[in-house]
């Protein structure tokens, strides 16, 4: 009988425990499912669609996503922190990244041409040039040929690389450069020499006009043929 009283009491016990373990449980899952939460710590969060279809990332540098086009990750890179959009077919159409240390900062906003790179772009930059340091900050355009997709600008560079050869590498670059196949066409905005103002180019990637104020705060408009030579100031 005394046997049995002390299996009762130990049953009792165990009941306890294990109802206490599972109040636990339940309070904690209702917490994990909770929506709202006060602050989140993450090194990286992926927003996916239901499919899992990726469509924003927003990390740290160590953990930022490479990029995505045509249902295929691009080659691991050096990215900055920040956060990176995807469209609805999942490719990489824009982002927001940042980062600065005491040598040069700089933080961009880009929006992406479809299956391409940026066609447009707010950007700061900060560089230090022999002890001095260097900004510009404004609003950049380009067009970019639609039939030279992203895809086919990794696998141009991709071939290069393969030539292990600088001097080819370099050639194929300009090559590349030369076709036109990425075009400037606007900044508005501070450069490097310290010039605000619009400056203008043509459907070639050529300077055309440019109305800025100098770092003499003078006003200046400036004409320049095809060939970006100034034809006419004032």
């Amino acid at each position: 009988m005394e046997n049995l009283t002390k299996q009762v009491k130990i049953l009792k016990i165990y009941a306890i425990v294990l109802t206490l373990v599972v109040l636990a449980l339940i309070v904690y899952t209702l917490n994990l499912n909770s929506d709202h939460y006060k602050e989140i710590t993450a090194e990286r969060i992926n927003i996916v669609e239901k499919t899992g279809k990726i469509r924003m990332v927003i990390s740290n540098k160590e953990r930022q996503h490479p990029g995505r086009m045509d249902d295929k990750d691009l080659p691991t890179r050096e990215r900055p922190a920040g956060m990176i959009f995807f469209n609805d077919e999942g490719d990489e159409d824009g982002g927001l990244v940042y980062d600065g240390d005491k040598n040069s900062a700089s933080m961009t906003y880009s929006f992406d041409q479809y299956k391409n790179d940026q066609i447009m772009q707010l950007q700061y930059e900060q560089d230090k040039d022999h002890g001095n340091i260097v900004r510009s900050y404004g609003l950049n355009m380009w067009d970019r040929k639609d039939e030279f997709t992203l895809t086919k600008q990794l696998a141009y560079y991709d071939s290069l690389k393969k030539l292990n050869d600088t001097g080819a590498m370099n050639i194929g670059i300009k090559k590349l450069k030369a076709a036109g196949n990425t075009r400037q066409r606007l900044f508005v905005g501070k450069n490097t020499k310290g010039e605000v103002g619009l400056f203008l180019n043509d459907s070639n990637g050529k300077p055309r006009l440019n109305i800025y104020i100098n770092k003499q705060n003078q006003p200046v408009i400036e004409t320049l043929n095809e060939k970006g030579e100034v034809i006419g100031k004032k």
